[in-house]
């Protein structure tokens, strides 16, 4: 596979090809989306000539839009520099919010030996650019099929069913689902659609009225390509207080670690105990899980094996290993002070 061919699929000139993968010029958002399709869709990678010496870094990509969960990114980093010390390397975070500009000056200029791409979606616009650089590359998140490129998924299924199960068990007949904001939709809402799937299936199964709602604000930004931002405190609590009037559900699973500290003060300040009143369910990262008041009953994100897994990935490819079959890290549901027996079981 060469650059002709991917040019001749596309309908352009190998030189708008070279442009699109070098970033050396600026090409039409038409053009260019045209020339990374059908890059992802032939697998074209770029050969190299004579192996070059090793510059000793792994560089991270970290996700763009602002979509960021820095409990768990932090977890990750700790746990991924950790691993590549042992190796013998140095790792590079790549922050550019566009995604590929950055990966770009990387792969262009041997900045890194190889690269790790955190919350990568099936049609993510940085995959054209690894598979073009021929450099090795371990996608992290919910990837889907990608020519060539390692991975790592989280298995978010069996979380959204233990949550579920979990709740029911307690007695709770009503419960509700807070994600992330719907818009604009990236790689992390793609990788809950699991979650959220199990989550209801086991809710229909049980005999549990299940909400599934997305916190606000649910349009971060007018613009697409704008960074997106946490919700606040006024947020969380106009959520709340329209969720809960009348009644509502008796126990909630946040599925936004940015958001879980807000969702807990919202419910002290309308003076719901928790879990007296309501129980809460989060999915985030251990740090974040550490910072409350009580620790809360979780899905705890892997955050540091997922770091270990993904350097370790990208190593032994530049070993000369193959890119190994896609794998899979599964959460830990973990019982925490956070959640009791709903109201109406325990005063009964």
């Amino acid at each position: 596979m060469t650059i002709t061919d991917v040019a001749n699929a596309a309908g352009v000139s190998a030189s708008t090809v070279s442009y699109v993968i070098t970033g050396k010029r600026t090409i039409s958002p038409a053009t260019r989306r045209r020339v990374e399709e059908t890059i992802r869709a032939l697998g074209y990678r770029r050969r190299g000539g004579s192996p070059s010496p090793r510059a000793g870094v792994l560089a991270v990509a970290v996700p763009p839009l602002g979509d960021r969960q820095l409990g768990m990114e932090m977890e990750f980093f700790s746990a991924a520099a950790g691993a590549a010390r042992e190796l013998g390397f140095d790792l590079l975070l790549v922050t550019d919010d566009e995604g590929t500009s950055g990966l770009h000056r990387v792969t262009s200029a041997a900045l890194a030996d190889a690269v790790i791409v955190l919350d990568a979606g099936d049609d993510d616009p940085r995959v054209p650019v690894l598979l073009a650089s021929g450099r090795p590359a371990v996608l992290v998140g919910a990837p889907g099929e990608h020519h060539g490129l390692a991975s790592v998924t989280v298995d978010f299924a069996p979380a959204g069913r233990a949550c579920l199960t979990h709740l029911a068990d307690l007695g709770h007949r009503s419960v509700a689902h807070l994600g992330p904001p719907a818009t604009p939709p990236g790689p992390r809402l793609r990788s809950l659609r699991g979650f959220v799937e199990s989550f209801h299936a086991a809710a229909g199964e049980r005999g549990v009225k299940a909400i599934s709602r997305p916190l606000p604000p649910e349009a971060r930004a007018a613009e697409p390509r704008a960074p997106l931002s946490a919700p606040t405190a006024g947020d969380v609590a106009r959520c709340l207080d329209e969720l809960l009037a009348d009644g509502g559900p008796t126990a909630l699973v946040v599925h936004d670690e940015a958001a879980l500290p807000l969702v807990m003060g919202t419910l002290r300040q309308r003076g719901r105990q928790v879990p007296g009143d309501v129980s809460v369910v989060a999915v985030c990262s251990d740090t974040v899980a550490a910072r409350q008041r009580i620790r809360p009953t979780a899905v705890v994100l892997p955050a540091a094996e997922l770091g270990v897994l993904s350097v370790r990935r990208a190593v032994r490819q530049l070993d000369g290993g193959p890119a190994a079959e896609p794998g899979t890290v599964v959460p830990a549901f973990v019982t925490g002070e956070s959640t009791a027996a709903a109201p109406a079981v325990r005063h009964g």
